[in-house]
């Protein structure tokens, strides 16, 4: 399990949205050994593509740089040993912006 195992790298994501990429995360690597990498990542992206709302982007490895533009508040990189996991959501237009940040219910808050 993840609990007290994750390092939380950079993150401008709520704390409520945080814990659920971290349980998200611990449900994944009960399911799927950690080199099943690309398995872990759809399983994330398609569970907060379906409580946030479309376009989120996982990418998980052992070694991997990247330079993401990403919508405020839809960010969290994060390690559990020696995997890396970014998770955010990819940057749209302001008008849909507004409509694409999560609601507190969505949250549950």
């Amino acid at each position: 399990m993840l609990e007290g195992k994750a390092i939380v790298g950079e993150t401008d994501m709520l704390q409520a949205m945080q814990n659920d990429a971290l349980h998200l995360a611990a449900k994944a690597l009960d399911v799927f050994e950690a080199t099943e990498s690309t398995d872990i990542a759809r399983f994330i992206k398609k569970d907060f593509d379906g409580a946030y709302g479309p376009g989120w982007q996982c990418v998980v490895g052992t070694d991997f740089s990247s330079f993401v533009t990403h919508c405020h508040g839809c960010f969290i990189h994060f390690s559990v040993g020696s995997l890396a996991i970014l998770l955010f959501r990819g940057a749209v237009t302001q008008a849909d912006e507004a409509n694409l940040l999560p609601t507190f219910e969505a949250l549950n808050i």
